[in-house]
């Protein structure tokens, strides 16, 4: 049985008391640890949930990319490690093209989603009655399940039925086959795209261009300046970082584009409007080699993460020299 400590007092007597009461600052650090560990053990079933779907996957596509795989009618076995699939993978003329392909498909859509994204909330934010209501209406092709859009664009493209077919019957084109020719599929494929996503991108724009004061635009009306120069000069600067988290948003979507082409054109005319995802896909489960298909989800997966970082740092460094 411990004793309490006895110990001279100030004025020549006998200080008897228990242990000194640890600082404040040392009681706040014992408290946060304990809260990180309850929040740790709170978060561990999702924690080891997500590990098991989405991590685990991951490794397991890794390892194949990078091994013998074997495909036998019981399943497959992964053998040795080899660069073969990589190598398989970099000398496919589908490869190049699906790779260019989704850089291609990513940058037109995304740079035309963000344009038109930024005109729609400059409108939406100058709107005084109704916005509520446009914005609802804005909101239905980006609510609208893929599958589902992909299947109104194929009505609307369909070469005997289409609406598009009606149109151009009317105006003396003929009836173009847009689903079946190269460069009409793409353009078709974006514009699908551009209609069901343009929202998202103009929604979050609308969020950055509501948090700007108006202090700035009434400082910019009294020094004589245009809505124009206004424009450039405040609006544009302070929307940056709104415009870079769509863009980032956006870039990771688009990068791994399959069920809207997958619906709408299979992929096709040939593989034309084949990006890396649908590749990859073809590759593992309509053709059977694991190892190739492996390795075009990894390197995918791999391209998506560098460009992120890279993006990142570039607008790190443009947010620190603006600060």
């Amino acid at each position: 049985m411990s004793t309490p400590s006895v110990a001279p007092a100030p004025g020549g007597g006998v200080d008897v008391s228990g242990p000194a009461a640890p600082p404040p600052a040392r009681r706040y650090d014992v408290f946060r640890r304990q809260q990180a560990r309850l929040g740790w053990g709170l978060s561990a079933p999702a924690l080891i949930l997500i590990a098991a779907v989405t991590i685990f996957p991951i490794g397991y596509a890794i390892a194949m990319s990078v091994s013998n795989v074997s495909a036998t009618g019981s399943g497959f076995t992964l053998s040795g490690l080899t660069g073969s699939n990589y190598s398989i993978m970099f000398h496919a003329a589908q490869w190049r093209y699906a790779l260019f392909f989704t850089v291609f498909y990513t940058v037109v859509t995304v740079a035309v989603e963000v344009v038109i994204g930024t005109l729609v909330a400059l409108v939406l934010e100058r709107l005084t009655a109704g916005r509520g209501w446009m914005m609802a209406l804005l909101l239905i092709p980006w609510s609208m399940i893929t599958v589902i859009n992909a299947e109104l664009w194929a009505y609307i493209y369909n070469p005997t039925y289409g609406v598009i077919d009606d149109i151009f019957s009317r105006i003396g084109l003929g009836s173009p086959v847009i689903l079946g020719t190269r460069v009409p599929a793409i353009a078709a494929l974006m514009v699908a795209d551009i209609w069901k996503t343009t929202p998202f991108v103009a929604i979050i724009v609308l969020a950055g261009l509501v948090m700007i004061p108006r202090d700035y635009y009434e400082a910019a009306e009294v020094d004589g300046a245009s809505g124009w120069t206004a424009f450039w000069r405040i609006t544009f600067p302070l929307l940056r970082p709104t415009i870079a988290l769509a863009v980032l948003f956006r870039v990771l979507q688009a990068f791994g584009l399959f069920d809207l082409p997958f619906v709408l054109t299979s992929g096709g005319p040939g593989y034309s409007t084949q990006p890396l995802a649908i590749l990859a896909y073809n590759a593992m489960f309509r053709d059977l080699d694991f190892g190739p298909g492996a390795a075009v989800a990894t390197s995918t997966a791999l391209l998506v993460v560098v460009g992120c970082l890279i993006f990142l740092r570039v607008f790190r460094a443009q947010a620190g020299t603006e600060v």
